[in-house]
């Protein structure tokens, strides 16, 4: 059989980044992946701001990494997504893609002329009334949002195939190295700006919320708290036992633990949440991934807050190495931040 290959696209707040997976007989291999930074403000919140700049990055990604192919895979995550449980008169998916506006247009905030739109089939269940229906996942983007990313791509020279949402991509990602022994789960993959939450049984996402914060408010607390550049910040809160002066490193200890705090209780709370409208199916453990997650004590502040084990993901634990011209450190390094593009990747087959 010949190999396949796809490549997940993420673009992300501070970075674009990509993987390339190669699909054989002997399972799926990663071949490739790269990622360049971003000017500051180029993209806000998930959305992209500055598109020449995003679009500059793109090409820049591909010409360093040489991919194999300009065929992608794109994520998108923003505050003008949409994620919510519906229960819908039951139909076969070709039904359902054709009339899905004309059933969903009463539950959304914004026109369906103006969306795009997608259902995740869950189950199949009962109405009161004995009726049957079929319960899943409504995704809705704002429309403009999600062209722009692809016309970034598209001017860069890519083609673009689909577009996925980053909260599934983590579950195709970190869902699959769940113990059997855990029944239901949350995977927290933390960017910059955007975090994505997904709760799942065995691999069936069940609650999908997108928080519009991440490692970088952290840095953002530090430079206002000592007055520095954002990039001495971000030092400083890497590595603040070993930067400046006994009281620089009490104040930016002290900053880090409040932030990290108030993004725990944004996590608790959306836990929460999920734990109120699903009581049968309560959390039993936390996968974490992101740029965010090497944050220093940010799990063990977690798993205080939450009261339950948080575990670090690992993308990469199903996927064989090729010749990513990268060493054992360097893979090591960019684990917590594969899980959207590799997600992506894995979703194009």
């Amino acid at each position: 059989m010949a190999r396949r290959t796809a490549i997940g696209l993420d673009i992300g707040t501070s970075v674009v980044r990509a993987v390339e997976l190669s699909f054989g007989r002997d399972g799926v291999t990663l071949d490739r992946f790269g990622q360049v930074v971003l000017p500051e403000g180029a993209v806000r919140d998930g959305e992209v701001v500055d598109p020449e700049a995003v679009t500059a990055a793109i090409k820049t990604l591909w010409t360093a990494t040489r991919f194999g192919t300009k065929r992608v895979v794109l994520g998108v995550a923003n505050q003008r997504v949409i994620v919510r449980q519906l229960d819908l008169p039951w139909m076969e998916q070709s039904e359902l893609r054709k009339t899905l506006a004309f059933h969903v247009a009463d539950f959304l905030p914004i026109s369906v002329e103006d969306s795009v739109l997608d259902f995740y089939p869950l189950e199949e269940v009962t109405s009161d009334e004995g009726a049957r229906q079929l319960r899943g996942l409504l995704v809705a983007a704002q429309r403009d949002t999600v062209l722009l990313n692809v016309q970034c791509a598209e001017k860069a020279g890519l083609r673009v195939e689909s577009v996925d949402l980053t909260s599934f991509a983590v579950l195709r990602a970190m869902g699959r190295q769940t113990d059997l022994t855990v029944g239901t789960e949350a995977l927290i993959d933390v960017g910059a700006r955007v975090t994505n939450i997904v709760v799942h049984s065995a691999g069936v996402p069940r609650f999908v919320r997108i928080l519009l914060m991440g490692g970088q408010d952290v840095t953002d607390a530090v430079s206002e708290q000592l007055g520095v550049p954002l990039d001495r910040a971000e030092g400083l809160k890497q590595n603040f036992a070993q930067w400046g002066s006994d009281d620089q490193m009490t104040m930016v200890s002290r900053t880090v633990a409040t932030t990290a705090q108030d993004f725990v209780d944004e996590i608790r709370g959306s836990l929460d949440y999920y734990a109120a409208s699903s009581p049968a199916q309560h959390v039993e453990r936390i996968v974490i991934s992101g740029g965010g997650s090497r944050l220093e004590g940010l799990a063990e502040t977690l798993a205080a807050g939450t009261r339950l084990p948080v575990v670090l993901g690992d993308p990469f634990w199903p996927l064989k190495l090729g010749r990513t011209g990268l060493d054992a450190e360097q893979i090591e390094f960019i684990k917590p931040l594969a899980a959207v593009p590799v997600g992506l990747a894995l979703g194009a087959i």
